[in-house]
């Protein structure tokens, strides 16, 4: 039912947050994306809020602020990299593999939220904030990575035009 949604997502939530925890308690995390990862940690105690109340209005301006902010972090560090022309896979550097993992727990941090959430529109913004945030941390991976030195790592298709992997 649906207080086991929200319950499953309270575990996602908390998940993130550790996986933000173990990142920032690294001693090579770059000082540079350190102040995102804090401050997301502390947002993801209002997504919590937001989403055991029954009415997630009240959280409205801070996740549409939030969302903005993760826009302009992701344009900022985007413009330091690289245009993607290949997948990049998990990897590269300590803290740039942690954070493509953080990724892969805010996705599914926001698909339990959206079931959670089902048509509630009060929940629109904590949910668009929740999918902005794991394109931020796609980015700072790949941020991590060049400040770090370290080549990303591109997938490699071992399958030929038209034919299975061989």
């Amino acid at each position: 039912g649906e207080q086991g949604e929200v319950a499953i997502s309270f575990g996602s939530l908390d998940e993130l947050n550790a996986s933000f925890g173990r990142l920032l308690a690294a001693p090579d995390f770059p000082g540079e994306l350190r102040p995102f990862l804090e401050r997301v940690q502390n947002v993801l105690f209002e997504a919590g809020a937001a989403l055991a109340s029954l009415d997630a209005g009240p959280w409205d301006a801070l996740f549409r602020e939030e969302s903005d902010r993760l826009e302009r972090e992701i344009d900022a560090w985007e413009g330091n990299l690289p245009p993607l022309t290949r997948f990049v896979l998990p990897g590269g550097a300590p803290s740039a593999a942690g954070l493509h993992w953080a990724r892969t727990v805010a996705r599914r941090a926001e698909s339990f939220a959206v079931e959670a959430a089902g048509a509630d529109p009060s929940r629109v913004p904590l949910l668009t904030w929740l999918n902005r945030l794991s394109d931020a941390l796609f980015v700072a991976a790949r941020t991590a990575n060049r400040l770090a030195g370290a080549s990303e790592v591109y997938w490699q298709s071992r399958a030929g035009p038209g034919g299975a992997a061989g």
